[in-house]
């Protein structure tokens, strides 16, 4: 619309400036929020810009995204100007304009690692059944293939562990248990608690209940430090896990207990 703006005085001048600006600053906060309300589950990187009251604030273009600290990995410590990876766990309209948070420690974090490193995964052929983790100490990731001839732990190892390293370094180190997926409880409760060997398995299916045997010298493994690579464990299957060592279990009954091929 044509205005002759000879007839406007200095303060109409700056209030349709303003207007103008605010207008423009609007549209670009709704184009922010809509870039990235699609991309919630997947992983960003940006530069580390500031922090301010306990979260980092990373920018990505003209957008600033926000990982908390809690949200970060265990003695995790960002460097302002260094390049982070994270993934975008949430994104919310404010008065300030869109918030999108960060995070580090989410299994899903894992997953999409594992999706960028590994083409099978990218391309479906394997598939990440589940996958649990407690940030900076250890990450179980059960994976299954949709080709017989394709075994989905070696692809998701790699060449002399070439990809899970990758990913290793990106998590600070952090341990990762990659297993195959079975519907067999048993089998997939086993696998479940490497890199201990369990030797016997028995399950209550009605109670979601199961006993592990192993080794006297595997009892610890099985357990984990704190043990969480039993909890871990659980959390994967959906099974309560009690874990026994030989010499304990000689001395009860062998009730429904079947030896792990």
């Amino acid at each position: 619309m044509p205005i002759e703006i000879k007839d406007f005085g200095r303060i109409a001048v700056q209030t349709a400036k303003q207007a103008i600006l605010q207008k423009v600053r609007e549209a670009e906060r709704d184009m922010i929020f809509e870039e990235f309300s699609h991309k919630i589950g997947s992983i960003v990187s940006g530069t580390v810009n500031r922090k301010e009251r306990g979260v980092y604030v990373i920018n990505i273009g003209k957008a600033e995204l926000f990982l908390p600290q809690k949200e970060t990995i265990i003695g995790e410590h960002l460097k302002i100007g260094s390049t982070v990876r994270a993934l975008i766990d949430s994104v919310s309209h404010t008065s300030k304009g869109p918030q999108i948070i960060l995070s580090r420690v989410k299994p899903e974090f894992v997953v999409e690692l594992f999706r960028l490193e590994v083409p099978e995964i990218h391309d479906g052929t394997v598939v990440v059944k589940k996958a649990v983790r407690e940030a900076g100490e250890r990450t179980k990731i059960a994976v299954a293939s949709n080709e017989p001839s394709i075994d989905p732990v070696g692809a998701c190892v790699g060449m002399k562990g070439s990809r899970v390293q990758s990913i290793v370094r990106e998590l600070r180190g952090e341990r990762i248990d990659i297993i195959n997926w079975s519907d067999d409880p048993r089998v997939l409760l086993s696998r479940a608690l490497t890199p201990a060997t369990v030797d016997k398995i028995g399950i209550n299916e009605d109670d979601n209940v199961a006993l592990a045997i192993v080794e006297d010298s595997q009892l610890s493994v099985a357990i984990g430090k704190k043990g969480i690579n039993v909890r871990l464990a659980m959390k994967l299957t959906g099974w309560d896990i009690d874990i026994m060592s030989e010499t304990k279990y000689s001395t009860m009954k062998h009730d429904d207990v079947e030896t792990v091929s």
